[in-house]
């Protein structure tokens, strides 16, 4: 049965995280991604280990962090820089629907490569353009990392134990987040357009920002400030609107509990041995819970040093009380829905490797995913993507010599 995206052709000029997510994704769903790295380095990811897969080659280097973005693609390894590389990216586009870039703002007009070059040369293509600030605006020739984003977007405010109740500060979040919503938000939009596309015959250019993407997904929370005037303060593992909503102390370790409703307010209290609380007009709804947080919050904390964290989630298990253990990523692939789900996966490369993955969440009931392609090895699929095109072993023989090609044949 075909993919959904069997017939889109994607021309992926971009590195690190935001873009190759995004382009990931796509490959997921069927698409045909053709990754555009240099000859000599490749994607900066790939030197971001250890830890890195076994070298499959003398030249192959394959970090943790960049198998987990690229897999499902093909590696162009190409000097875009050179009269020749740009030559055969123009061949590229002549049969591309999409192009993912994420170079400084017009990074790419120098070759030729951006969009107002291309855009009536190809009136169909869906460019997108991924940079830390967005295509206008006084940041927007500064460089974006996702920690720097994290910092000036407000998670970091919002993100870390509360105030003065440690010396931790402001944390970040422990994955590149930033991004990684941004690549989320960029498969949206290259969709989008595509349909867009489809139905009208016009492409159209996707201007995507780290700090617009992490100002717009920090929901409730710009609402809350919105609503009051007064920004969000840090909270640990609490939820600033729900209480009670947060890990707590054991007696021999931590457990997540999440309430989420009176019904289960009340179901909580009984199996704290307190129905009586239930009951305190202070803590009756959820209104007042909130209001009186840190009156309830050192009430639950004495009761639930009574108990080791097994014995309370059996207990709340039973009383359909939301909680959970707090996993390592150990504890997490065994855990048995996580397995049941099949959510760690692996995937055989051209190379005889086993490349672990973890499942894309997204379950189709006619075209399900498909782990084919591991991540490729630099320069893996270079002479037959320009053999396609009709290149001879000549000139791929005297462009290897001169370095605007590498080629790494299984």
């Amino acid at each position: 049965m075909s993919k959904l995206l069997s017939d889109v052709k994607v021309l992926d000029l971009s590195r690190i995280l935001a873009g190759p997510w995004a382009t990931q994704l796509l490959a997921d769903l069927g698409a045909e991604v053709i990754k555009i790295e240099h000859p000599r380095a490749g994607d900066d990811t790939r030197h971001w280990g250890p830890p890195n897969l076994p070298m499959a080659s003398k030249k192959s280097i394959e970090s943790g962090y960049f198998v987990c973005a690229n897999r499902g693609k093909q590696s162009l390894a190409l000097d875009i820089s050179t009269t020749e590389g740009q030559a055969i990216i123009h061949q590229l586009l002549a049969e591309s629907d999409v192009l993912v870039e994420n170079f400084k703002v017009n990074g790419l007009k120098k070759y030729g490569l951006d969009y107002s070059s291309l855009k009536s040369r190809y009136p169909k293509l869906v460019y997108c353009s991924i940079t830390g600030f967005g295509q206008t605006g006084p940041y927007a020739q500064q460089p974006g990392y996702d920690a720097i984003i994290q910092a000036m977007g407000g998670l970091m405010s919002i993100t870390g134990a509360p105030e003065g109740e440690t010396d931790s500060g402001p944390q970040k979040v422990g994955v590149a987040v930033a991004d990684l919503m941004t690549g989320m938000y960029a498969s949206s939009a290259i969709l989008a357009a595509l349909h867009y596309q489809r139905l009208y015959g016009v492409g159209q250019h996707i201007d995507l920002a780290l700090l617009d993407t992490q100002v717009a997904w920090l929901a409730n929370q710009n609402l809350n400030y919105f609503l009051t005037g007064t920004s969000p303060s840090r909270q640990g593992t609490a939820h600033p609107n729900i209480v009670p909503y947060q890990s707590f102390k054991t007696a021999d370790g931590y457990i997540m509990v999440a309430v989420g409703n009176d019904a289960q307010f009340a179901r909580f209290c009984r199996v704290l041995e307190q129905p009586n609380w239930a009951e305190n007009e202070r803590f009756q709804s959820n209104r007042g819970r909130v209001e009186n947080r840190d009156e309830l919050v050192a009430l639950i904390t004495l009761q639930m040093l009574k108990k080791t964290s097994d014995d309370w989630l059996n207990l709340f298990r039973d009383e359909q009380v939301p909680c959970a253990p707090i996993n390592n990523l150990s504890q997490v692939f065994s855990d048995p829905q996580v397995c049941a789900r099949e959510m760690r996966r692996t995937i055989v490369d051209n190379y005889g490797r086993q490349v672990p993955t973890v499942a894309n969440p997204i379950r189709f009931s006619v075209t399900p995913v498909e782990y084919k392609a591991a991540p490729p090895v630099l320069g893996e699929s270079t002479k037959q993507i320009l053999m396609k095109l009709g290149k001879s072993e000549t000139e791929l023989a005297d462009w290897l010599a001169r370095g605007i090609i590498s080629i790494s044949d299984p």
